[in-house]
This record gives C-alpha cells, sequence and structure tokens, in this order.
C-alpha cells in the first residue's frame, strides 16, 4: 500500500488490519506478592510480551516490567522485596490505552515519554490486548524501504566483566536506560528477565543472605544473533520476529525491535505490502 504517506501518520487498524488484538494482555490482581509477578515476567518477558498489567476487579490500575523488579532490587535486595511487597507497591500507573485510529507516530511519542514499549487496546472479550515492541515487527517485515542496519544510529555498547556483580550490572541498567548489557568481547548479554530468572529460581537459598546483589554474575547468558550482511529493514524485522528473545548484532550495531520502532517513523518510509 502506498500513498506517500510515512507509516508514522498511519493508524494502528491500517497497519495490522487483522492482528491489531491478536497478542494476549497478560495481567495480574492486585494485591498479589512480588514474587508472583516475577515468575511471570521470566516466563513472559520479551517472548511474548514486555510487561504485566496489574488489574483491580476489571478495572486496570497499574503495570510491572522488568525496569520496576529491577529498580526496587537496587533499594531492596533482599528476599523481603519478593515476599513482602505487593505488586501495587511497585507498579507504574500509566499504563498507554490506544484505538484503531491512533497514528502510529503518536504511540511511539507515548512510548517515548513514558520509557516503555507497551500499550493496551480494548477488544471483543470485554478485555484488552496487548502491543508491544514485537507486535510493530510484523508491519515492519512488510514495509518495502531500503534502509538498512547501517543506516540506523549505532548505540555505545554498554558492557560488564566476568567478575561483576549482579549489582554493577544492574546499576549499568538503570543508568543507561537499557534492558541488555553484553559480556565484553563475547555476543553474549544479560537482561532484566534472565536476572529476575536468576534470583527467584535461587530464592531458598538466597533467604539467608542480607543482600544477594554482591553475588557475581555466573549464569547462563542469552547470545545475540550475530549477522554478515546489511540487511534491510524488513528482513531484520524477519528475523527477529522469529526469535523467542529478539537481538542481532552487525559489525558495531546491536539491533532490538524498538530500534525496528524508531527506524519505521522515518519520512521516507511510505510503501508496506
Amino acid at each position: 500500500m502506498s500513498q506517500d504517506v510515512s507509516l508514522a501518520e498511519r493508524t494502528l487498524g491500517e497497519l495490522l488490519p487483522d492482528t491489531l488484538r491478536s497478542s494476549n494482555c497478560v495481567h495480574i490482581n492486585k494485591g498479589k506478592e512480588i514474587w508472583d509477578v516475577a515468575g511471570m515476567l521470566v516466563q513472559y518477558l520479551e517472548s511474548v510480551t514486555d510487561s504485566v498489567v496489574v488489574k483491580d476487579g476489571r478495572e486496570l490500575v497499574g503495570i510491572v516490567g522488568g525496569k520496576e523488579i529491577i529498580r526496587h532490587l537496587l533499594k531492596n535486595s533482599t528476599p523481603k522485596l519478593f515476599y513482602e511487597r505487593r505488586v501495587e507497591e511497585i507498579m507504574d500507573p500509566r499504563i498507554i490505552t490506544v484505538l484503531e485510529k491512533t497514528k502510529y507516530g503518536d504511540l511511539m511519542d507515548d512510548w517515548r515519554k513514558n520509557e516503555r514499549a507497551y500499550a493496551v487496546i480494548s477488544n471483543n472479550a470485554g478485555f484488552y490486548s496487548a502491543i508491544s515492541a514485537r507486535k510493530i515487527l510484523e508491519f515492519g517485515m512488510r514495509c518495502e524501504t531500503n534502509m538498512s542496519i547501517s543506516d540506523l544510529s549505532k548505540k555505545q555498547h554498554v558492557t560488564f566483566k566476568k567478575n561483576d556483580t549482579f549489582r554493577s550490572v544492574i546499576n549499568s541498567m538503570v543508568d543507561n536506560k537499557t534492558r541488555k548489557v553484553l559480556l565484553e568481547n563475547s555476543n553474549k548479554y544479560v537482561n532484566d528477565r534472565l536476572i529476575i530468572e536468576e534470583i527467584t529460581q535461587k530464592m531458598s537459598y538466597l533467604r539467608g543472605e542480607e543482600d544477594f546483589l554482591d553475588n557475581v554474575v555466573n549464569m547462563e547468558l542469552e547470545e545475540a544473533k550475530i549477522i554478515s550482511e546489511n540487511l534491510k529493514i524488513n528482513k531484520v524485522s524477519v528475523i527477529m520476529h522469529d526469535m523467542e528473545h529478539p537481538c542481532v548484532i552487525y559489525k558495531d550495531w546491536i539491533v532490538t525491535p524498538h530500534d525496528v520502532c524508531n527506524a519505521l517513523l522515518s519520512p521516507e518510509i511510505t510503501e508496506y505490502s
């Protein structure tokens, strides 16, 4: 489809006519322990959704993602955070709700303001469906453009060393507003999901520790997919859409779904199939 109108000016209903409401909105009830939402984030972060919505009855009252867990770990790095506090104590009350007529550019503006690539849209089941950066890859795959990876802005690589502690890595995440930190001189990385998973899996062992963030990061890491070609944005979208935890590296470029989301705002991209 082409009318020389940028994707930023098109509506979500135009860009995702068949799948706008196809992604489930993962939710948890207000009053649940942070332990419960941590387990859900381990299961769903990046692979299905990037956040869990908090419900009070049928009303959406907030949202919890990896960054809420990570930031509160720095304030209270003991098992008490998980067992003595409730999800509403750490949730972000700001929830972005969109409509079919919401323009893609407006959605991205809201994501930047909230520093979270997540929104909800009401569905025919009487609840909500989720829209995340992974969902945007669906029309990223169908855009027709000559823009390639080398046209994207290079991001400074945030790295850690083998003997760094969880505290050091989490501080790097917070200070640099990133969810991924690369192991120095490798394509392996740690992110919020892996940290939450490691801590929750070892919770019974960590119960006796006053501060478990001083432990060294010693766990199995994720690997970014290394590609050798300077692929077009639509091809990169295809690759990442099929990855459980999408992240690719081409030379000095690290590309995530959020980078594709930003690239699709280019006024030069007006065509998609």
